[in-house]
């Protein structure tokens, strides 16, 4: 594979996409069944680059291995703020955080107590739901959202007419309680992690103080989109619109 190919390829792959890739070609699948581990929408431009390399399969694994580990390095962690009157003078403000969701170009996972209407993550979400090449997954609150419906804030069904074609899921009920998802969360791209105790709502984007952190680092987001993963059978239920 030529440099410009190989650097296309890792704009293009997250270091879990090329490690999973990369262990499925070692174990002998072919490179139709290797790309499972990426979105529908992104395998053909990723099957082009990898074709493009023209030799044998064990001559792609080290450039998939290169990507996984370039991939993991931390570049910045930034205080995230929401003051009002914009008094914050370090790092970026939370309203900016819809730029980053807009900019996405493979996938957004996020976490919330709750969504209002008023938010404009609640919009950005919506345009990053609706591009094909974007997976958008959503973590919710059932008794934040259901048990005592407003009109400034959705039900989970509403967030999850909303959002198609993107994934929804809320709280059920666990060791006999219905389970509180609090954490408040996105993850871009399997790389840019922002943690923040802003409710996704236009006081907690504007007005009130709020502190959040911006983290650019894939080890760590990709490892908090897994630990997600796994609980979901457990914690979470599908919504569907």
């Amino acid at each position: 594979m030529d440099s410009t190919a190989a650097r296309e390829l890792g704009g293009l792959l997250t270091g879990a996409e090329a490690k999973e890739i990369a262990d499925r070609l070692a174990d002998g699948d072919t490179l139709t069944a290797a790309l499972r581990a990426v979105s529908p929408g992104r395998r053909p431009a990723i099957r082009a680059l990898l074709e493009t390399g023209g030799g044998p399969t064990p001559q792609l694994i080290p450039v998939l291995r290169a990507i996984e580990g370039a991939r993991s390095t931390v570049t910045a962690v930034d205080p995230l703020w929401t003051m009002p009157g914009h008094l914050a003078q370090a790092g970026p403000l939370t309203s900016s955080v819809t730029q980053f969701v807009d900019n996405a170009r493979q996938s957004v996972t996020c976490s919330t107590f709750n969504f209002q209407k008023s938010s404009e993550l609640w919009a950005a979400l919506r345009r990053a739901a609706r591009r094909p090449e974007i997976n958008v997954r959503v973590y919710v609150d059932t008794g934040a959202a259901d048990r005592r419906p407003v009109p400034w804030s959705p039900t989970t069904s509403e967030v999850a007419a909303h959002l198609q074609p993107g994934v929804v899921l809320r709280t059920k009920r666990f060791d006999g309680y219905l389970v509180r998802n609090h954490a408040k969360f996105l993850a871009i791209d399997h790389r840019f992690l922002l943690v923040t105790s802003a409710n996704f709502s236009w006081s907690g984007e504007n007005a009130n103080i709020e502190f959040g952190i911006f983290v650019d680092n894939p080890n760590l987001t990709e490892a908090v989109e897994r630990q997600m993963l796994r609980v979901e059978d457990s914690l979470y239920e599908r919504v569907h619109a």
